[in-house]
């Protein structure tokens, strides 16, 4: 058993998986009490009224090949949320076992904790929302078997450093798995861990179709692992990872044609977010907007209830992180297109109107 493996749940090693129904086609299929009749409007390539491929080989090689890893090493989920869920239910025993997170971060990583009974340990980001590294490795006892990072985090947009990757990966190597949030990778400058597979067991990295390949309404979630893990994780995980409409929707969106206006895009949303970033920063009601490398920005608001207010107003709608410890008065706002970028500009501009009457 490999140093990763031996984290597993004492009583899921030797788990027998649920065996499902097989996907063969070009058959009468009598072997799953499935419907034997697809409705008239359903034009799905295998029709609504069977069960879907319990490991849909055609996305597992596409993604793969998008990702740049072998076969072996991917895990298709439902999001990435469900990834999350099933790493908590398969290394954490409840009342004993707990993940370590690094705040302000994405809050699933805490609630799956919490949902199977396991402990949360929290190593604040520091001042610049860089990773405490030191800290993250005197913090992780026995008794954390996971530590979640976010890169580009949610909801900061700043990176975890190689170097930091690095050295978690091989101090707490048999101790801890590793787990890289890469949902918002494909914004970034940097091109992610995926090349760190190979060297590192203890290392396994999350991506997602929902933000840069616009799927967030299939839930197309992929987790990349050293094989054997994958192939453990994948018995311990539900039978039919997906529904069969979002696995077309994740191979039309993976056809090349598709690759190449997708990267356009987010090409495109990234120049607008520097130039978001640059008009807010203009602004007198903003106090800062952080850098960020993901599709989103992290912005202080001198009233950040005030700054809502005229967003809701205007029927812009932001997400509110400043009950966060270290975000007082910050919003999280997505870059949009550019007709809605200056629709959020001008609901904020009137801000200023506001703030000289109060002062006066």
């Amino acid at each position: 058993m490999s140093g990763t493996l031996h984290l597993l749940r004492p009583d899921l090693r030797d788990f027998t998986a649920y065996h499902a129904a097989s996907p063969r086609r070009g058959v009468v299929r009598l072997h799953a009490n499935e419907a034997s009749w697809r409705a008239d409007w359903d034009e799905t390539d295998d029709g609504l009224n069977r069960y879907p491929d319990p490991r849909p080989e055609a996305l597992v090689h596409a993604l793969a090949a998008l990702y740049g890893v072998v076969p072996g090493s991917v895990l298709v989920t439902r999001g990435s949320d469900d990834a999350i869920d099933l790493l908590v239910r398969a290394f954490c025993v409840a009342g004993e076992d707990a993940v370590l997170v690094t705040p302000p971060t994405f809050g699933m990583y805490a609630v799956a904790a919490r949902l199977q009974g396991a402990g949360v340990v929290a190593v604040p980001l520091q001042r610049d929302f860089s990773l405490d590294t030191a800290g993250v490795l005197a913090a992780t006892r026995a008794h954390v078997k996971l530590v979640f990072l976010c890169s580009p985090n949610n909801p900061t947009g700043s990176l975890v450093s190689p170097r930091a990757v690095d050295t978690l990966c091989r101090e707490l190597h048999g101790r801890a798995v590793v787990v890289v949030d890469e949902a918002y990778v494909e914004f970034s400058r940097h091109p992610g861990f995926a090349d760190r597979l190979a060297r590192y067991p203890n290392l396994v990295l999350l991506r997602t179709l929902s933000k840069a390949w616009g799927l967030a309404g299939a839930r197309v979630g992929t987790l990349l692992a050293e094989p054997e893990l994958v192939a453990v994780l994948r018995a311990l995980a539900p039978p039919y990872p997906l529904p069969s409409l979002a696995t077309e929707a994740a191979l039309r969106r993976l056809q090349p044609a598709e690759l190449a206006a997708t990267r356009r895009r987010t090409a495109a949303v990234v120049r607008r977010r520097e130039a978001l970033a640059e008009a807010l920063q203009a602004l007198p009601a903003v106090r800062r907007a952080w850098p960020s490398e993901g599709n989103f920005l992290l912005v202080r608001f001198a009233d950040a209830a005030a700054a809502m207010a005229a967003c809701e107003a205007a029927g812009v709608l932001v997400r509110d992180f400043s009950r966060q410890p270290g975000l007082s008065g910050c919003l999280r706002i997505t870059v949009g297109t550019a007709a809605e970028n200056r629709k959020l500009l001008r609901a904020l501009a009137r801000l200023e109107g506001k703030m000289v009457n109060a002062r006066g």
